[in-house]
């Protein structure tokens, strides 16, 4: 993945992550400005993955994306909304930090 691209994820992974945020405030609040925000959030956040997955590719590019969001809104539900996965769910987290790795794992070029 070019410098570009894991730029760009970074982005994306972050108005993904506002975007979650607004969508969990709009769940304890109901104001519907939250949700629009959130939609809203989502939509540019998708814009900004047409450029990772032009760079890496569609399979890359959203397990690495899925996986990243997983991970960071974890923290983002545990830090900010007192939330608290089980032994269990911290173990899947943690695959999914193994499967990020795996993916972005350098290799040689095929053939």
């Amino acid at each position: 993945m070019s410098g570009v691209a894991m730029l760009s994820l970074g982005v994306a992974t972050g108005i993904f992550l506002v975007a979650a945020s607004a969508l969990r405030a709009y769940a304890m609040q109901g104001q519907l400005w939250m949700i629009l925000t959130s939609l809203a959030l989502y939509a540019a956040g998708n814009l900004v993955m047409v450029r990772v997955m032009r760079d890496s590719g569609m399979a890359v590019a959203i397990s690495v994306s899925a996986v990243l969001q997983l991970a960071l809104a974890t923290l983002v539900a545990v830090v900010f909304f007192a939330e608290r996965p089980t032994g269990l769910q911290w173990g899947g987290i943690a695959l999914g930090a193994v499967a990020v790795a795996m993916i972005l794992w350098p290799t040689g070029r095929a053939g």
